[in-house]
This record gives C-alpha cells, sequence and structure tokens, in this order.
C-alpha cells in the first residue's frame, strides 16, 4: 500500500513537470520565430533603434504586464507583445554590424550559431544529469543587477572596455540562468510556463547580443 501511496503520488509531479517543459519549448520556439520576423521587418524598413530609453520602459512595462497576467491567457499575448517588441530592437542592431563591418554576415551567423549551442548544450546538461541548480539563484540576481548596472554606465560614461566586460558577464550570467531555470522547471520551482519561456527568452536574447558585441570587437573587419 505505501508503494502504491508514493507511486500515485510522483506520477502528478512527473505528468506537470513534462508538461510545463513541453509548453516552455512550444512557447519558447513560437515566440524566438516572432521575434525573427519583426527583427526581419525592423532590418527590411531600415528602422533606427529606439534608444536605451524606450527600449527599457517598453521592456520593463511589457515584462510587468506579462508577469501580472501570467496565469491568464492575457499572458500570452503579452508574451508575443515582448518578444516582438525586442525582436523590434534587435533589427537595427544586426542591420549597424552588416554595414560595419565586412564580414557582418559571418558574425552574427557566429553569434546566433554560438547562442544555438550554448543553449542547447546546457538544456540538455540540465535536463539529463536533473542536477538541482537551484543554489544559484542569489548569485544570479546580484550578478544581473551589478552586469545591468555598470552596462547602462558604460553607455553613459562611454566606456569600451567595461562595456566589453559587461558582455563577458552577461555571457557567463546568461548561460547559468539557462541552467537555472531548466533546473528549476525540472525540480517544480517553476510551474508556469509563460514566466518560465520569459526567463528563457531574456537568456537567449542577452547572450546573442553579448557574443555579437565581442565577436564584432575582436574579430570584426572594417
Amino acid at each position: 500500500m505505501r508503494l502504491n501511496t508514493t507511486v500515485s503520488r510522483s506520477e502528478p509531479s512527473v505528468l506537470t513537470t513534462n508538461k510545463v517543459l513541453k509548453n516552455t519549448y512550444l512557447l519558447l520556439s513560437m515566440t524566438l520565430l516572432f521575434s525573427a520576423i519583426t527583427a526581419g521587418v525592423a532590418m527590411y524598413f531600415n528602422l533606427p533603434h529606439p534608444g536605451m530609453i524606450i527600449t527599457m520602459v517598453g521592456y520593463f512595462g511589457l515584462l510587468f504586464l506579462t508577469t501580472k497576467f501570467s496565469n491568464s491567457s492575457l499572458g500570452l499575448l503579452f508574451v508575443f507583445a515582448l518578444t516582438g517588441f525586442m525582436g523590434l530592437t534587435l533589427g537595427p542592431i544586426i542591420n549597424m554590424y552588416l554595414n560595419a563591418y565586412s564580414n557582418g554576415h559571418e558574425l552574427v551567423m557566429t553569434a546566433l550559431g554560438g547562442t544555438g549551442v550554448i543553449f542547447l548544450g546546457l538544456s540538455g546538461y540540465a535536463l539529463t544529469t536533473r542536477k538541482d541548480f537551484s543554489f544559484m539563484g542569489g548569485f544570479l540576481m546580484v550578478g544581473i543587477l551589478v552586469a545591468f548596472l555598470a552596462g547602462i554606465g558604460a553607455v553613459v560614461f562611454s566606456i569600451p572596455a567595461l562595456s566589453l566586460a559587461v558582455s563577458a558577464m552577461f555571457i557567463l550570467l546568461m548561460s547559468a540562468m539557462i541552467l537555472y531555470e531548466t533546473s528549476a522547471i525540472i525540480h517544480g520551482g517553476e510551474t508556469n510556463y509563460i514566466l518560465a519561456t520569459i526567463s528563457l527568452y531574456v537568456s537567449i536574447y542577452n547572450l546573442f547580443l553579448s557574443l555579437l558585441q565581442l565577436l564584432g570587437a575582436f574579430g570584426g573587419e572594417d
């Protein structure tokens, strides 16, 4: 009887975890595709970058709405609004690299490929080993805050070296975030696939931009 009880209690947990994983990766794939489309539109029409202030207001505003309505169908609408908006901000940045460097296409594709390899590798590692990375939560919160403030400082005071250092920090932090979020889904720490999707999307977005910046700095050809 005790064995049967244990099994009946564990099965719903496994089913719930698998459902969250499935929904998260499905929604993540859709949002990445939608973001790529909006980035392509911005590139095709050569739209200007909205600037740091509008980008931050738009990002945090849509992030707030997504989080607020994450348990309702409106949450899906705001997920696509947020990722579509981020795609629009990404398009002008990619155009800048394509125009600024003779090997711009190579830089963009290398950054894209590197992002994919890192994401798939780390996600696969977390899924197969099923290790608990929840201990990284506090470190990630502090690290991202420090990197975010340093990034603003690098832009405001125009310090290229600091900007590159921030990009390197973000590569490490976003890689750790992928492990942390995937682990949270596996171990039941994250049961909302909308919030899980946003966390992974932001990690992928920042990972791509950081890789692109470092590749441009060290491998860009005028």
